[in-house]
Parts: C-alpha cells; sequence; structure tokens
C-alpha cells in the first residue's frame, strides 16, 4: 500500500516535467525551402494560423530558397531541437537530392525528424493552349512526330516534375526538351505565357489554371479523376508511368528534437488538418489530407529515396553546385 503511494506520488511530481518538454516557447518558424506561391508556400500559410492555435505560439513562414531545397533544410538541420524551426516541403526534394548532390551540408536521417505527412495532391500534366493537341493520345502522337521540340518546364533540374516527365518521355519513345525554372509557381507562368509548351506541377497549383483556361490540361497522376476537372484520365488509365507521382508534403523538425515533442506536434497537426475549413479548402485545391504519421512519412521517404536515385542515376542527371 505504501509503495503504490511513492509510485503514485513520482508520477504526479514527474508529470510537470514532461509536459514541459512538450511545450514550445518561442515564436515558431515554418521554413519553406520553395519561392512563394508553390504548394509547400501555399499549405504552410493554410495551416500557419491555427496550428499557432494548437501550439501556443506565432507561427511565422519563411521562405528560404536555393540548392534545391537544401538551403532550407539544412537551416532546420542546424536549429535548436526544441521544435520552434520546421520544415515544410515536398517529400521528393528530400528524397532526390542525396543522388543530385552528393555532399550534402547535412544527413537527413541524422539531422531532421519526420514529423507527419500532410497532403497529397496529384500532378496535373498541362500544355499551352497555343499547342495543337487537346488530349493524350494527340500529345503523344506530337511529341514522337516532334522528339526534342517540347520544351517541358520544370520546378528545376532533378525535381519530381522534371524526373516524371522524363519518364514519360522515356515511355512514349521520344524526347522533350527540360527548361528548369526556380519552382513550380514560375514554371506555371512560363506555360501561360506560351514561354514553355508543357509541365507538369501539383493540383494544389495547377487546377485553378486548368478550370480557368489559362492552359489546357490533358492527365492527372494519382489514384483517380480529380472532380474539378473530371474530364482529364490518370496516369494509370492511360498505362503511363509513375501513377503515384505528386507532391507529398510533409513536415520535418530539427533531428534531435525530444520524440515526446515530436509526438505532440503530429498530434496538433492531425487535428489542425482535420477541421472542416482546412480540410475543405485542401479538398478545393486538388489535394488530399494524408497524416499517417512518422513511421510512414520516414518509409516513404527512403522508398521515394531509393526509386527517384535509380532514375536520376539512369539517365545522369546532374545539377550546377
Amino acid at each position: 500500500m505504501h509503495r503504490r503511494t511513492i509510485l503514485a506520488g513520482s508520477g504526479l511530481l514527474a508529470m510537470p516535467g514532461i509536459l514541459r518538454a512538450q511545450e514550445i516557447t518561442q515564436t515558431i518558424r515554418l521554413v519553406v525551402p520553395n519561392a512563394p506561391g508553390g504548394t509547400s508556400d501555399i499549405l504552410a500559410r493554410l495551416i500557419a494560423a491555427p496550428l499557432a492555435k494548437a501550439l501556443g505560439q506565432s507561427v511565422v513562414v519563411e521562405n528560404r530558397t536555393g540548392a534545391g531545397g537544401n538551403i532550407g533544410a539544412d537551416y532546420v538541420a542546424k536549429s535548436r531541437p526544441d521544435g520552434s524551426t520546421m520544415l515544410l516541403l515536398d517529400v521528393s526534394v528530400l528524397a532526390t537530392n542525396p543522388a543530385l548532390f552528393p555532399k550534402l551540408p547535412f544527413d537527413t536521417q541524422r539531422d531532421l525528424a519526420p514529423v507527419s505527412m500532410l497532403i497529397y495532391a496529384p500532378y496535373i500534366l498541362a500544355v499551352s493552349n497555343a499547342l495543337p493537341v487537346q488530349d493524350a493520345a494527340s500529345l503523344v502522337a506530337y511529341a514522337k512526330a516532334n522528339p526534342g521540340k517540347l520544351n517541358a518546364a520544370n520546378a528545376g533540374t532533378g525535381t519530381l516534375s522534371h524526373i516524371v516527365a522524363l519518364s514519360l518521355a522515356n515511355a512514349w519513345g521520344t524526347e522533350m526538351t527540360s527548361v528548369p525554372y526556380r519552382g513550380g509557381a514560375p514554371a506555371l507562368l512560363a506555360l501561360v505565357s506560351g514561354e514553355a509548351s508543357l509541365t507538369m506541377a501539383g493540383a494544389t497549383q495547377s487546377q485553378a489554371y486548368v478550370v480557368n483556361g489559362q492552359m489546357r490540361g490533358i492527365a492527372v497522376s494519382g489514384p483517380h479523376r480529380l472532380p474539378a476537372v473530371p474530364n482529364l484520365p490518370t496516369f494509370a488509365e492511360l498505362g503511363w508511368p509513375e501513377p503515384d507521382a505528386g507532391t507529398w508534403q510533409g513536415l520535418l523538425v530539427q533531428g534531435a528534437t525530444p520524440p515526446a515533442l515530436v509526438a505532440r506536434i503530429e498530434r496538433e497537426l492531425q487535428a489542425v488538418l482535420a477541421e472542416p475549413a482546412v480540410k475543405a479548402r485542401i479538398a478545393e485545391l486538388g489535394g488530399e489530407v494524408r497524416t499517417d504519421g512518422a513511421a510512414a512519412f520516414r518509409d516513404r521517404l527512403a522508398q521515394q529515396t531509393d526509386s527517384y536515385g535509380r532514375i536520376i542515376r539512369t539517365n545522369n542527371i546532374q545539377v550546377d553546385q
């Protein structure tokens, strides 16, 4: 009886320490390693206010661009492990960079701790309205008849938008001319202006352009057609490669952040993304909430690092360093 009382009392005394270990005590920097207007930036600004309310601290979105996302990722990797600096980005950035940059300034597995996946948004393959194609069949026929003539705008050399377009060209038995931009938003603007003839971008960025008639949608990746553009077939329906491609957004913190704090941030993120207004807005943008947790995030990152790394090495994709 007496021993039980001591143990219970010890547990009660330990609780304030446990609770403090789950607290963030200063303004939160939500780092996006891409330019404003991209999927990561849109999502960060969407969740900033409700996340601030949930964690009890102001949340400031910071765009730290450059080096294929490595500048922003390195900033978080070298931050204090107190949860006050977070990284929000497309998981493919972390998956492809080890193959693109042999000497990264940080170790993804050691220096960054996965917290949770956030959303998935399929890619929309779209073409310029000036291009004389109307659907997937005519696009493939045009590409085969004009090898190298399609200027495929992407979010940067080695990004998934580049890799998927390359995979499609290989499957079609032709070539495209890759035109890298500093992010998905500038690539889309290049397509609208007619500077580029084709691009691949997350639906969160590109769906509105297709719906408004500023570019012509051809197909979508992912498991199903998008309600806003139901006439666009999926890659799987067309027998095209990379049917699961898209923007898988996730959030990470510094690798040595206490597990209790990581778990709390994960719980709060799940609650934020379950809020009807947030969930509805993500759906309007063509995305789906995917809060599978840290373990699933870690597994997907490992799988994509392996599969996309093989594509990069096979095609000898290199970036200027």
